[in-house]
Parts: C-alpha cells; structure tokens; sequence
C-alpha cells in the first residue's frame, strides 16, 4: 500500500512539475503541440532587451533558440523548422514528427529586425474564415502567429458581448439588441459599422460562447507576450439611437443595400458617457489594451454634416481616457483614414495598416492608384499585404513584386514611420506561399532573390529537394503569382463555374477587377509537373494539399478555355457544338468537385460542420447553417444580392457546393440556351429564386477525405487533358 501511495505521489510530482514547467515557458507547450516531447529537444535561452532578433545555436545534441521574447523566440524555432529540419508547419499541419537527434546547427544565425509591430488579421478574415471556429482551432492560430513573429493581432471575437451590455446598460431590450448585432458569419462588416442584424438574432448561448472563447484566446496571447488589437468606441450606435435614446447622430447612409448603423456626433454631451461604458465593458470582460481598432465611415459611409476633427479628437480622447498608453489602429482603405480625422492627432497615438500595400499603396508611392502624396504624414504605418478577397479559393499573388515594394517602401522617405508588416488577408488558409513570404520580410535585411527563396521554400516545405516541384513552382511564380505591379484585381483570378451565368462571365464578384496576366496552359501543365512528382511525396500533408490545389486550378483554367467555345457555339447557332461544349463544361465542373472531395479543406462540409458543432440545439444548429450557407452564395437577402452586388462575393470551389450550386445554376442556363436555339421565346432566369433555395437546406455534406489524393489527382487531370 505505501509503495503504491508513493508510486501515485511521485506521477503527482510529475505532471505538476510538467505543467509548471511548460506554463512557465509558452514556447515549450508549444514545442510539445508540434511533437510530443520535443521541447527537451531544444534549449529556450529569453534575452531580455528592446532589440527583436532571434539566434539559433548549438548545445551539444540540443538546438538552442534564443531571443528577446517569446514570440521572436518562436519565429526562431520555425525558422530552424524549416530551414535545418525541412518541416513547415502550416494552418492545416500544426504537428510533426521531429527526428530522434535534431539536425544540427554548425554555426551561430542570427536575425534582429528594427520592425518591431507584425500585424494579423482583417474584421473580414473573422467572418470567411474564423466565423465558426472553436478553441481547438484557435490554438492551432495562436501557435502559428507566434511562430511567424505576429505580435499584434486584430482580436474581435467576443466584442458582441460588450455591446449586449452597453445597450442593456442603456435601456435597450434583448430584441432590439439582437435586431442590432450580426449573425455569426456577418459580425465582420457589423464591427466595420456596415450593417445591423444580418445572420441574426443569436441565441443567448451564442453570447456566453463568445465570451468564454474570447477569454481563451487573450490568455493564450497575452502568454506569449502577443499584444491583441481590440475594437474600440468608433461611435458606433444603432439607427434608431435619435427616437430610442434622444441623441444627435448623423446617417452614414446604405452599404450594399444594407441599412448601416448611425454615427453619434461627437458635439453629443452623452458621448463621452456611451465611450465610458463601452471601455469600462470591454476592459472587465477582456482586460485594457495598448492598441485599440477604430475605423468610422469604412467603405463609402456618408461624412455629410461631421465634424471630422472633432470626431477624430472624440474617439481619440475616449481611448485615452480608457487607457493613456493606448494607441488607435486604423485600417487604410479606401478614403479612410479621413485626413481632417487624423491630422491633429499626437504621433505616436495611431498606427495606420496600409491594407492593400501590394497593389494600392497609400504610403506615398506616387505610381499608385489610391496615392496620398504626404503618406500618413507624422503617423507609424505598416506595410500590409491584402492578397485575398471574401475568401475565395484560387492561386494568386504578387511574388516579386510584393518583396520589390517592401524594401522599396522601407528605404523610402516614408520608411522612418514604418512599423512593421501586416497580413490583412479577408480570407486565410490559403496561398501558404504568399504568407510564408511575408513573415519573412521583416527578418531579411536586404532584398533577396525570389527564385533562390523559393527553391528553399520546396525543400522546408515537402522536406526534401525534387527537380520536378521546383520547376512547378518557379513556373507559378513567373505566371499565376506574378500578378502585375499595376493590376488592381481583388485576389485571385476567379474561376468562371463560380460565376452567375451569362454570355460574358468573366469576373464573378461585383468588383473584381480582373485582369488576363497569365495562360491558362501555364497553368494546366504545371499540375502535369506536379504530378509527374507525385508518387515520390505520396503521404506528406503539404505536398498533397498543394498537388490537389494546383489541379483545381487546372480544371478552373479549362473551364476558362472551353467556356467561350460554349458560348462562340451558341450565338453561331451551332446546335450540336452548344451541346458538346456546354457538356463538357458541365462535366468539369463535376469532375473539380470529385478532386476537391479528396481533401477536407475543400469540402463545403467541412465548413458547415464547423457551424452547425457551434449550436447547442437543432434550432442553434439549424441557424448557423443558414449562416454558413448564405455567406458563401447570396451573401444577402435579394436586394443586398443583387441590386448590391454581394451575391457570390464570397464564392468557394469546393466540393459539394460545385455539384449543387453552381453546376445546378449553370445547367438551368445552358439548358434554356438550348431551348432558345430550338426557337423558345429568349426569357430571363430569376438566378436569386435558383440560389435562394440552397441556403435554407439542411441536407449533411461529408467534411471527410474521398479517395486517395495521388490517384483522384491522376484521374481527373487525364480527363481535362484528353
């Protein structure tokens, strides 16, 4: 009995000696997430100083990261990961089997960086992407931006609690505050004060949820020492806040057909008061913050009557109150932030996120389109990379380009009141490439070459060196990825099964702006390189997530090829090649459907499984697939659908919603161009009536694989090259 009473006191020993020893060092519990056992692989030196930089060492058989905190610490280990080890650790692959005895690192490397703040996030990216994410999910994030040196991310969820309180506090009822704030996948444009109460009303879980979650995810931040961007008082109040509550707003107008929230003025005696509670809410629910997000008037808000001075002081000054040490984070898109809004602010007390830097810098480059000649004047910006728009799945990006304009921007004039980099992404997991390039920026002292960064970037990706994906990738580079300096295009060039129908489908959403920069055949025979590469990675995650990525865009770029046949056929009136053409663009879409079944990453199950797991009752459940469902079609009801312009904004190709969404659309259509070629009177197709219906099912769609990856890639790239 004593010896089993010993034996029970010393595991006891054991695990709290582990969980005190993995909780005093974040990075350790990090290593053991990755791999069990792996921190005493390592040896985790904290050099406390105001420098960022990060070393990597050797201590006998033990690899030693050092740093100036935790974060950089982290950035440190990944970038021994990939670079000595050949693991990259991606959003969808956060674990990996370390070797027995970790390579080695023969000399001393060190990376110091003077850009101090890397930026994550856009409201957007918490709705297309982390709309219906759990804890399980969100440690995985954290871990990730830790290790890619993200020390301030935007931190959103859970702000629909703090305003639940503020209206309650103010005499609002649960119906008109639920008639106010979103539905899950809508709270993105909610928070940028676009709309009130779409996706809604949440249920009372929803909100106890949302709390909890918060808490865990500013815990864990705050552990590493990552600083989060909470949303401040923009003076933001409900529409009907002059009838409810007798205050003096202005009418910011419509967004996309969407009625916006009103804007209270600051001349208002109450809105030092409504401010107050709104801090003093949020700082009991989740703690003060250093940095604060406000952005009024985003995208088109009518300014009519503000005193945009005033408003700047206003909103500046009740941050302040809350926190003197707190600095305003404003998003740069568009107009905003407002000049006479932000002239008369101290330096030091706003950083500005230049949020599409890539392709419409408003730093103070003279050849861009959205150019402001002074920059932000006194004001601390950083250098943001945009990249992807409502999600949507595609290759794309700016490779050289977004590595010219870095150093470019950094050595500039403006360069002094540079910060920092940022990933200002609407939609993530996607395009690792571009992202794995922009965590690197702020760690390269000088520009570098983008062929040899990419060779190495295979090898950390997949582990090993291989001709064939090198040759994949440098051709990506050079076509897909190398959208030009001067193109505006939102993200990726969008695949035409997505599109509404029609005689001229090019783009897909309302604003697009595509651009043709590349061939399509580029394309179509990197996915035959790729694959003549396949049987030797059969089993690594990161090979076949990109093996089934660039086929998808292979048979996207197909359907770009066959669709004008289709419609050259039709205005000919030639029958029987309408028929064959308008087949075979059917029967790829099909086929894309079957390869992306391969992966769960592309499967619309996967995404509404997420959502319906949130709900805690067949109604809850029920909703947040409503919520899921018409985000990625309508976006909104028919008015905000079509007259303005949301519907498929945020369209996906992914499996399940090709087979019976968009391949349903499309065959309504040719088959009443068939009709008409046989003489049937020309008739318009009511598409929103077509679309509408699909959101409101609940039918299950499976979020698991389908086939084996190697062969479903095989056989569907020897269909759309027969």
């Amino acid at each position: 009995m004593n010896t089993m009473k010993t034996k029970l006191y010393l595991v006891i020993l054991l695990v709290v000696g582990l969980s005190t020893y993995l909780s005093a060092n974040p990075v350790n519990g990090l290593l053991e997430r990755i791999d069990k056992g792996a921190s005493k692989k390592f040896v985790i030196e904290l050099n406390k100083g105001t420098d960022d930089f990060f070393e990597l060492d050797q201590k006998g058989s033990k690899v030693v990261v050092r740093g100036n905190n935790y974060v950089n610490i982290a950035t440190g280990i990944n970038w021994y990961l990939k670079y000595y080890a050949g693991i990259q650790l991606s959003w969808n692959g956060m674990q990996a089997s370390l070797p027995q005895v970790l390579p080695a690192v023969p000399q001393k490397e060190r990376h110091e960086t003077s850009l101090s703040l890397r930026y994550d996030f856009n409201y957007c990216t918490y709705s297309y992407t982390m709309a219906f994410w759990d804890w399980e999910r969100w440690e995985k994030e954290i871990d990730w931006m830790a290790l890619h040196g993200i020390n301030l991310p935007l931190a959103v969820v859970g702000a629909d609690v703090v305003w639940y309180n503020v209206l309650t506090k103010l005499g609002y009822t649960k119906d008109e505050i639920n008639e106010f704030i979103a539905g899950p996948a809508f709270q993105g444009w909610w928070l940028m004060n676009n709309l009130e109460g779409w996706g809604g009303p949440n249920p009372d879980s929803w909100y106890k949820q949302r709390e909890t979650l918060q808490k865990q995810i500013l815990k864990r931040m705050r552990e590493y020492g990552i600083r989060p961007v909470l949303p401040g008082y923009s003076g933001m109040v409900p529409h009907n806040a002059k009838e409810r509550l007798g205050l003096n707003v202005s009418d910011p107008g419509l967004w996309c057909g969407y009625r916006r929230p009103a804007f209270l003025q600051p001349t208002d005696p109450r809105f030092n008061e409504i401010a107050d509670l709104y801090y003093k809410e949020m700082s009991r629910l989740y703690g003060k913050a250093d940095f604060y997000s406000m952005d009024p008037f985003h995208e088109g808000g009518n300014v009519a009557g503000v005193d945009l001075n005033a408003a700047g002081q206003a909103i500046w000054g009740a941050m302040k109150k809350a926190n003197p040490k707190a600095v305003w984070v404003a998003q740069a898109w568009q107009a905003n932030p407002r000049q006479k809004m932000i002239e008369n602010l101290p330096a030091g007390d706003l950083i500005v996120l230049d949020l599409f830097a890539e392709s419409r810098p408003q730093w103070g480059d003279p050849e861009s389109t959205w150019y402001r000649k002074e920059g932000f004047g006194k004001h601390d910006w950083l250098y943001c990379m945009l990249l992807n728009y409502g999600g949507n799945v595609g290759l794309h990006g700016k490779m050289k380009h977004v590595i010219d304009e870095f150093y470019k921007a950094k050595t500039s004039s403006f360069g002094k009141t540079m910060k920092g980099v940022g990933m200002t992404m609407e939609g993530s997991e996607n395009n690792p490439v571009m992202f794995e390039l922009l965590c690197e920026l702020p760690w390269r002292p000088a520009r570098f070459d983008k062929d040899e960064w990419l060779k190495n970037y295979t090898v950390a990706r997949y582990g090993k060196a291989d001709k064939a994906v090198q040759d994949v990738w440098l051709l990506l580079s050079n076509t897909i990825y190398n959208c030009p300096a001067k193109n505006t295009q939102q993200g990726t060039h969008e695949s035409v099964f997505c599109g509404r129908p029609d005689y001229d489908v090019y783009q897909v959403s309302s604003w697009s702006e595509m651009e043709p920069y590349y061939k399509p055949e580029d394309i179509i025979r990197a996915a035959g390189i790729m694959l003549s590469a396949a049987d030797r990675f059969k089993g690594n995650n990161n090979f076949e997530y990109d093996l089934i990525d660039i086929v998808r865009q292979a048979v996207a770029e197909k359907g770009r090829l066959v669709y004008p046949i289709m419609i050259d056929a039709y205005k000919a009136g030639e029958k029987e090649l309408f028929a064959a053409s308008s087949q075979r663009f059917l029967d790829l879409i099909l086929l894309q459907d079957k390869l992306l079944a391969a992966r769960p990453e592309f499967k619309v199950g996967t995404w509404i499984e997420k959502a319906r797991n949130l709900g805690t009752t067949p109604e809850e459940k029920d909703l947040y697939e409503w919520n899921a469902r018409v985000q990625v079609t309508t976006w909104g009801n028919r008015v905000a659908a079509d007259e303005g312009g949301l519907r498929d904004y945020a369209h996906k190709e992914w499996n399940g919603l090709l087979r019976d969404f968009y391949y349903n659309r499309w065959k309504v259509w040719i088959d009443r161009q068939k009709a008409q070629l046989n003489g049937a009177p020309v008739k318009a197709i009511d598409f929103y009536a077509i679309e509408e219906p699909w959101t409101k099912q609940t039918n299950p769609y499976s979020s698991q694989a389908e086939g084996d990856v190697i062969e479903v890639a095989k056989e569907v790239y020897a269909k759309i090259t027969e």
